[in-house]
Order: structure tokens, then C-alpha cells, then sequence
């Protein structure tokens, strides 16, 4: 028996690779999927099923593709109705593996056809759980995603939840092995720890849903409680993974055109793309495009691009170095970007060379803001998100989230200057990109963001701890 967790930190996912006497499935792939056929190749094993616990939100599954290029079926839980050929699996269902058995459990609640798959070994004995969206690591999947498409509110599907763990995945075997789909840094869910894989008897002691007295109006409570709304992608990407979709080669080849700066301007007129730049936010201060967006791929790319960009159809034209357009362009498409248009050739250099127009952002060291703020109050913004503000800030520091920082655009001072920061450097640089391409330009980013300014000495709230905050 083989098992093996692909984990993209990115997005945090988990995909799995199951493999027994040469027969392997794949749980949960993401959208490109060629490391999954080039596994089964290197064990000799053939590709017998793809599982899908349920129709994600957050990212596009390779499900379509893999089947495509193996001919291995598509399997869901009951109720999926996805627009392809695929087996919909009956609760109870068993799927042969080599010698491993895997079970399907119904169990609804993030979702209506959310499924958890118990891996049975050879000798029949319950070894452990692909859970989906359903049982993360310190938490469960939110309840709110599937309530417009199912009719229902949050509270009922909380409650289903409450009553697919209490009846399906709470009596098995606490050494049974827990394996999520998602760990802490996604948006599926609030509370994720940061490790990857557990046993469910663990669970049972440090999983606030998992509690033994925990009453079902108490878990509806606490599962619901404090949820952001969810990400404006979430329902395109469900859309595309239960309808389907481009093949990726084809999004790959038309992404890595290469565009000279004049046939890159004018692509971006005529088209209406978005520039996206991806370089360093050291690099983006220094120099870009004017009206040009950063989200680096050295930060959690897809996800802010999903959350800041939204619409999975806009155009986008890229400013990358060379060696990282084929990264931007498929993890773009992980999250349902197909529309990359091209690349700008010789990236930002050729862009200077020829006389385009450039602008800047400036970034100052927190010795020098902490100078200016004790001559003129400015105004300080702080982009983190709620909870980070509220466990620590600057005073008087106010905070506009990155993720809702068009709702905030009304604030920042159209007539004097103003500070901009996150934790450590790389959101701020996202929000400044955003408030200069809506004509908000008397910004200053504070270089190395709330750490640099905490060593610095400046003036902070009196700390409180995040898991007391409600």
C-alpha cells in the first residue's frame, strides 16, 4: 500500500496518490496533472479512479483532464450532478485498488454531495479517511458555500454537518488517519492547523467540532460564527468543476505568447486585459506599468488573485521574468484563470528600454516612518485582516483589509499623504498597486510591515492572543 499527500502550499490542498499490485487513484487532483501521471508511471500502476469529495470552490480540479488522458472514471458522492460522464457513487459504495478497498461516506454538510472516503487495507480494517471539505485539521469546512445552489440556509447545512460527523466519521477507529483536503491558509475554513495529516483520535481531543459534548445547537454556533463572506471566485470555480473545462495545454500555449512592449500596449487597450505583474514587490516599487496590478508569486499568489480579481474570464497579460511565466500561467489556471493573453517579452527592462511610460511606489524603512510620524500624524492604514488588527496594531492605526479594500476606498485621503503596511510587505504592495490603478497615488508603503515596525519601538496596542478573540 502506497499513500502519498501532494500538498500545494499555495493554495493549501492536499491531493492524493493511492497505490496498490499496480492499480492507483487519485484523490482531489489539482488542474494540472501530469505529476500524477508521471507517478503511476514510475510505480508501473495503471490509474483506475479519480474521487472527488466534492465540487470545490476554491480551486479547479485536473478531474476532467485526468480522465481525458486516462479513461479512469470520475467518481462522486450521491447527489452530484455534474454536466460530464461520471459515476455517482451510492453511500456505502466500495471501490476495489489493487488490495485496498475504498468506501464512500456520504457525508453532507460544506457541501450536499460532500463525500469522506474511508481507505480499507487488504485484511479489511479501516486505515483511513480522504475527508474532503468536511473534517479539516482543527476545524471543519464552512457551511455557507453550497446554501444558495441547495436552497438552504447556513444553520441547516451546519447541522447536517454536525450530524455527518457525529454518525459517519466520530465512531470510527481513533488510530484511523486523517487526511483533509485543505490545511491552514485556506479559505474553506477558519481555524486549520498547520500540520497536514493526523489520527482522528487526536482530532477528538483538540478539534473544537469534535467535542463529545458538544450539543448540535452548540456546533451550528461555533461552526457559523464569524465566517467572511466567501471569496467572489468561489461559485465560478464550483461552475467549472461540475461543467468543465479548457484543456490546460491549450491555456499554457496562448498564456507563453511572447508580446514586444508596443503589441503588449496594444493588446492591453484593445483587449481590455488586466497587467498583472508577479516579480518581487521590491522590484514592483521600483518600476512598472502604470495602472498595473501586483500580486507576486512569491506570496499566496492564486488565492488573492481569486479574491482581488474575481472574475475567472477577465483577461490578463502578464509582466513576469522569463523563467516564471509557465509558473504564473498554471497557477493561474489552478484557481480558473484561463485568460492569460501573453507575456511582456524582455519583461519590465524591455518595457523602460522603449520609452514607455513607468511608475513607482514609494517605500520607506521604519526607522525613517517612525521619524515622520512623530513630526506629522499621518494617517496609518493597515490591510491585515481583522482578527491580525485586533490581536495587535499600531495605535491609531486604522484597518482596511486587503481582501475588501475596494469597499474602502472612501477612506484613504485624496489631500495628504498616507501609510500603508500588512505584516511583513507583500500585501501592502497589492493594496498600493490597487489604490494607484484607482487613481490614488499620495501613498507610502511601510517597508517590512508590522514586524519591522514592532522591533522598531514604535507605539502598539497591548497584544491579545487570536483564538480568544470572537
Amino acid at each position: 500500500m502506497n499513500i502519498e499527500q501532494i500538498y500545494t502550499g499555495c493554495l493549501a490542498q492536499g491531493a492524493y496518490y493511492i497505490e496498490s499490485k499496480g492499480e492507483a487513484a487519485i484523490i482531489d487532483p489539482l488542474r494540472e496533472v501530469a505529476p500524477y501521471l508521471q507517478r503511476a508511471k514510475a510505480d508501473g500502476a495503471r490509474i483506475k479512479y479519480i474521487f472527488e469529495t466534492h465540487f470545490h470552490a476554491d480551486f479547479v480540479s485536473g478531474h476532467v483532464t485526468l480522465a481525458a488522458e486516462t479513461g479512469a472514471p470520475i467518481v462522486y458522492g450521491p447527489g452530484a450532478n455534474p454536466s460530464f460522464e461520471a459515476i455517482i457513487a451510492r453511500d456505502g459504495q466500495e471501490f476495489k485498488v489493487g488490495e485496498l478497498t475504498i468506501r464512500a461516506l456520504h457525508t453532507p454538510g460544506h457541501t450536499m454531495e460532500s463525500t469522506t472516503y474511508l481507505l480499507l487495507d487488504a485484511r479489511g480494517r479501516e486505515h483511513a479517511i480522504f475527508s474532503g471539505d468536511t473534517l479539516f485539521l482543527g476545524d471543519v469546512g464552512r457551511p455557507d458555500l453550497a446554501q444558495k445552489a441547495a436552497d438552504m440556509t447556513q444553520e441547516q447545512l451546519a447541522g447536517m454537518l454536525y450530524d455527518s460527523l457525529r454518525s459517519r466519521i466520530m465512531p470510527l477507529p481513533d488510530a484511523v488517519i486523517v487526511y483533509p483536503a485543505h490545511g491552514a491558509g485556506s479559505a474553506c475554513g477558519k481555524n486549520m492547523m498547520k500540520e497536514t495529516v493526523d489520527t482522528l483520535g487526536n482530532q477528538k481531543k483538540v478539534n473544537y467540532a469534535l467535542r463529545a459534548d458538544m450539543s448540535r445547537e452548540e456546533f451550528i454556533e461555533e461552526v457559523t460564527e464569524g465566517l467572511l463572506p466567501p471569496p467572489k471566485y468561489f461559485p465560478l470555480n464550483v461552475k467549472m468543476n461540475k461543467e468543465g473545462y479548457e484543456d490546460i495545454r491549450e491555456v499554457l500555449e496562448r498564456g507563453n505568447t511572447a508580446l514586444g512592449p508596443d503589441a503588449f500596449e496594444t493588446a492591453a487597450n484593445e483587449t481590455g486585459a488586466l497587467v498583472l505583474d508577479v516579480r518581487q514587490q521590491e522590484d514592483f516599487a521600483r518600476g512598472h506599468i502604470p495602472r498595473s496590478i501586483f500580486i507576486g508569486l512569491g506570496g499566496d499568489f492564486a488565492p488573492w488573485v481569486g479574491a482581488l480579481i474575481a472574475d475567472v474570464k477577465q483577461p490578463i497579460l502578464l509582466v513576469a521574468p522569463p523563467d516564471k511565466v509557465e509558473e504564473a500561467v498554471t497557477r493561474l489556471s489552478r484557481v480558473g484563470f484561463d485568460h492569460t493573453l501573453g507575456y511582456l517579452q524582455g519583461g519590465f527592462e524591455s518595457w523602460k528600454k522603449a520609452g514607455k511610460e513607468v511608475d513607482t511606489i514609494t517605500s520607506l524603512p521604519t526607522a525613517e516612518v517612525k521619524k515622520q510620524l512623530e513630526k506629522d500624524k499621518l494617517p496609518v492604514f493597515d490591510v491585515r485582516k481583522g482578527s491580525e488588527y485586533e490581536s495587535e496594531h499600531l495605535a491609531d492605526a486604522r484597518n482596511t483589509p486587503l481582501d475588501f479594500i475596494n469597499k474602502h476606498l472612501a477612506e484613504f485621503p485624496k489631500d495628504r499623504n498616507f501609510y500603508l503596511h500588512c505584516a511583513g510587505g507583500y500585501r501592502s504592495m497589492i493594496a498600493a498597486s490597487i489604490l494607484k490603478s484607482r487613481g490614488i497615488h499620495n501613498l507610502v508603503d511601510i517597508a517590512g510591515g508590522f514586524k519591522a515596525m514592532k522591533e522598531s519601538g514604535m507605539e502598539m496596542t497591548d497584544y491579545v492572543c487570536p483564538s480568544t478573540l470572537k
